[in-house]
């Protein structure tokens, strides 16, 4: 069942709120509210605090903080969420993608101490709270997009692949200091082959991995809160924690209080550097899962304020003593499947958190780490992204091995190094195909219409003494003196003497500084060559920017023509 979004007409109501009211979404849903959505957003709620906890306690202490944590980082981003997030499906709290980056912080800063750690979480929940609510509030909520989709799988996989490592030494109740996925994988070999494996341990993780995954296909099957409840019977009953199996233990009771997060003397450059990291990661899974939905529903959802509503359910987690979150790929379907029309079933889900922790705090004492650890594991796999990276290897293999240069960064060196890496690619990336673009010298092809690139059809007819020149970028500082360089052979290759040449640059969208002083060295060179420089199909903004840079005067407004048909036109009437 989809959810019933906004009618279109409250949609309207919604586009055409005053500027400070927009950004409050959640009070123009509760002004348009329909009382036939009451059931179902608390059914749903309802349903969907089945899957809050156990995967809010699994999060927590996949991400180095005690699992209590990940319920108070659940329940306030939800409530925050439901009064400044657009979508009106949404699900936020803790997320497996997000374990690995805050846990190499925390690991690193909290010296072990989980007192410590919480602080390092939360203060990196309120780095990650603040970045997003800049880049929102300044309108950069593009900036994800500057991610590929091989660059992506990289750095996602290089993630779920350090998600489950981590979780493996838990499964087998063998502790491992953390040094990265592979030296993990090396010494967990080791401690296993040394016979220090707790197998009921693994027994009661490895079934309810099993559970989960055999449960996982039918949608309307909480499977993950099956699998918690069967392992937590059977340590309860069989009384497996006097067996080395680990529990997790009393809960404290109550609300989390308002707390100012500090740790003194903490390495503040790598609670800065991983807070932006998990802002950048949980933006793009964010807008994604967000645009998926609203598209789904056929509601529009402005990427600005998803971002300025993730940064204060951020914020707001890292100020009532939770860590990090992002949307959930996971709970989301759930609420969607259970009925969800709008943010008052996290709403909901939230106060039924709350009230688990004020009146039965105590309820999951003997949940087992090794089922904690089976639930993270479960999800690392989902986020493996294998069968499209087959298809990009077939029809881009450059991009493949991008793709593959992000994960072997994030498995090797930990997922904050990586995915810096990953953003340093995505910037070069962005540049290269503008670095070394594509050029062309035209000529006319008998049977066909306009002007083509001589080099794929050889026979194509060049006009004595005229040059037709396509560049295929930008002109910026990069490849300014690459397209001087490039039209200067294009010139010396030429089969007769060039007395004019013609830049045919429709595909040039922009100029900088660098390119228009260069433009006009060229123009001189030239001249000085006897040679007119032209210009056909200029766009106009490019023109305003030639004008601006006072370049005009150097080549003249006559230089310029709407068509390279009409440039040729020109040359053939008076070709001096």
């Amino acid at each position: 069942m989809q959810p019933q979004n906004l009618t279109p007409a409250a949609q309207r109501e919604v586009d055409k709120a005053p500027g400070w009211l927009r950004w409050l979404p959640g009070l123009l849903v509760l002004k348009n509210y329909q009382p036939a959505w009451l059931p179902k957003d608390l059914a749903a709620g309802l349903v969907l605090t089945t899957m809050l906890v156990p995967v809010g306690i699994a999060y927590a202490e996949a991400s180095g903080v005690p699992g209590v944590y990940g319920l108070y980082a659940t329940m306030v981003p939800l409530l925050v969420y439901a009064l400044l997030g657009p979508s009106r499906i949404l699900v936020l709290g803790p997320d497996s993608a997000l374990a690995a980056p805050i846990l190499a912080v925390v690991l690193q800063v909290s010296g072990g101490d989980p007192g410590r750690a919480v602080m390092v979480a939360s203060m990196m929940a309120i780095v990650s709270g603040v970045v997003c609510i800049v880049m929102g509030l300044l309108r950069l909520g593009f900036i994800t997009e500057l991610l590929s989709k091989p660059i992506r799988y990289g750095y996602m996989n290089g993630i779920a692949l350090t998600v489950l490592v981590s979780q493996l030494p838990k499964l087998f109740a063998i502790s491992i200091e953390d040094a990265g996925p592979l030296r993990e994988m090396i010494s967990l070999g080791r401690a296993i082959l040394g016979g220090e494996t707790n197998w009921y341990s693994f027994a009661v993780g490895a079934g309810s991995l099993v559970l989960i995954l055999l449960l996982k296909r039918f949608e309307r099957v909480p499977g993950i809160l099956i699998a918690v409840i069967v392992a937590t019977v059977a340590v309860s009953m069989f009384d497996l924690d006097q067996n080395g199996v680990k529990v997790l233990g009393k809960t404290p009771q109550g609300l989390p209080g308002f707390v100012v997060p500090w740790v003194s003397g903490a390495d503040l450059v790598a609670i800065l550097l991983g807070g932006i990291a998990v802002a950048l990661i949980s933006f793009a899974d964010t807008s994604v899962l967000s645009r998926t939905f609203a598209a789904r529903t056929n509601t529009r959802v402005d990427p600005n304020q998803e971002m300025v509503g993730l940064g204060a359910a951020n914020l707001a987690a890292g100020f009532f003593q939770g860590f990090p979150i992002s949307s959930s790929a996971s709970r989301t379907p759930v609420a969607e499947a259970a009925g969800a029309k709008t943010q008052l079933t996290g709403v909901v889900g939230a106060l039924a958190v709350a009230l688990l922790l004020m009146f039965a705090p105590n309820l999951l004492q003997y949940l087992p780490n090794s089922a904690l650890a089976a639930v993270v594991i479960a999800a690392a796999i989902g986020l493996f992204e294998f069968a499209d990276l087959k298809r990009i290897y077939r029809i881009q293999q450059w991009e493949f091995w991008l793709s593959m240069v992000c994960f072997a960064a994030v498995a090797v060196f930990g997922a904050i190094p990586g995915i810096i890496l990953a953003v340093v690619l995505a910037v070069i990336e962005f540049l290269w195909d503008g670095w070394r673009p594509h050029y062309a010298v035209l000529g006319r092809v008998e049977g066909l219409r306009g002007y083509h690139d001589t080099k794929r059809y050889p026979d194509a007819e060049r006009i004595d003494g005229l040059l037709l020149f396509r560049w295929d970028a930008p002109l910026f500082f990069a490849n300014a003196e690459l397209f001087q360089a490039r039209l200067m052979e294009a010139i010396d290759e030429s089969p007769t003497p060039v007395r004019r040449v013609v830049v045919a640059a429709e595909p040039v969208t922009s100029v900088d500084v660098t390119s228009a002083d260069m433009l006009r060295e060229l123009s001189g060179i030239l001249r000085e060559r006897g040679i007119a420089l032209h210009f056909a199909e200029m766009k106009d903004p490019v023109r305003d920017k030639l004008k601006r840079f006072e370049l005009m005067e150097a080549i003249g407004d006559k230089n310029f023509h709407p068509t390279v048909g009409s440039a040729v036109d020109d040359y053939v009437d008076k070709p001096a």
